[in-house]
């Protein structure tokens, strides 16, 4: 593995169904809304080929973490969207393979994501041999609010069906972004 590759496998938990999760996170173009701290901007990639069934258009991200730097991206499922998860590759500032999976565990679903990318963006491969644990770092900060903002919003979406959750108080809004100026960067 070079200096510019990563390899990271994040477990997360969360009450809700596999479908459920798959829902939410099948739905690429929804991510700004609910993980706004890492989604900075989603755009539909309209040209190409129409793909298979239960597989979403590929998309443009605008990502960021916590440090002051964003990644642009394309994003492509590369298998259906299904309860037991999905494939996808990243094209762009990052290179690579993602892989989501979904295990039910009684009431809650267990989700494992493994992700291999090397970077691409100029910053990160010149600075890559120095700070790839900050790099590192970045990304785990950037998945715990992906935990955070998924079980919020799998709250927010039973709450509206109606579907006891237990919760007495209103579903609090997803965690915001740091240094939010770079939401508006070109």
């Amino acid at each position: 593995m070079g200096s510019t590759d990563y390899e990271f496998r994040t477990v997360w938990r969360v009450a809700g169904t596999p479908e459920e999760v798959a829902a939410v996170l099948g739905d690429a173009t929804a991510l700004p809304r609910w993980w706004p701290s890492v989604y900075v901007s989603v755009e539909p990639v309209a040209a190409g080929p129409e793909p298979g069934p239960g597989v979403p258009r590929p998309v443009r991200l605008h990502t960021k973490g916590w440090l002051p730097y964003t990644l642009r991206w394309t994003l492509t499922v590369t298998e259906p969207v299904t309860s037991r998860g999905f494939a996808l590759t990243a094209a762009g500032d990052l290179n690579g393979t993602g892989r989501w999976t979904f295990e039910p565990d009684g009431p809650e679903t267990v989700i494992t994501y493994d992700w291999r990318v090397s970077a691409a963006k100029p910053l990160l491969r010149r600075l890559s041999w120095l700070l790839k644990p900050g790099f590192a770092a970045n990304h785990r900060w950037a998945m715990a609010r992906g935990e955070e903002s998924l079980a919020l919003e799998l709250r927010r979406r039973r709450a509206a069906a109606g579907i006891a959750t237990g919760a007495t108080h209103p579903v609090p809004p997803p965690p915001r972004p740091t240094f939010a100026w770079l939401r508006w960067r070109g």
